[in-house]
């Protein structure tokens, strides 16, 4: 691989069963980058999880918006972000009662945000300017 970050683009209706497609192409480009199989399985999870909230929570189902996976990849790390076009996980993580469930998981919702959290070396969540909310996951190839 080369010095250069290179990005690959993924995008999927916001339709449940599509965040396979995502999870195939992360897992993809992770087995190009000799990921180990516990670490490609983990990322595969994470992407699933975060398409999946963004498909539910972000995009409401609606049909006529996207779900766009964003791969960047160094010398040292693969990122994933994962963004949908509606209100998103990154507002609704400021809702009290909401981010209550994630930090303790006290009943059955909340499960992906934690999931993600503990599947990937980084995690961050934030609101789009233009509208929408963005997950960002990131592996690093040596740990």
């Amino acid at each position: 691989m080369s010095n250069d970050k290179q990005t690959i683009e993924v995008h999927i209706p916001s339709t449940l069963g599509y965040e396979k497609v995502a999870m195939d192409s992360v897992a993809a480009v992770a087995k190009l980058l000799k990921f180990t199989n516990s670490k490609i399985e983990n990322l595969k999870t994470a992407v699933s999880e975060a398409c999946i909230n963004s498909i539910e929570h972000g995009n409401k189902f609606d049909k006529d918006t996207v779900v766009l996976i964003t791969l960047q990849i160094d010398q040292k790390s693969l990122k994933v972000s994962v963004a949908d076009q509606g209100k998103g996980i990154a507002e609704q993580l400021n809702d009290p009662d909401i981010a209550n469930q994630v930090n303790n998981n006290d009943d059955n919702r909340g499960w992906g945000i934690f999931l993600i959290k503990n599947l990937v070396d980084e995690v961050e969540f934030e609101k789009i300017p233009n509208g929408g909310s963005q997950i960002s996951m990131v592996i690093y190839l040596n740990r």
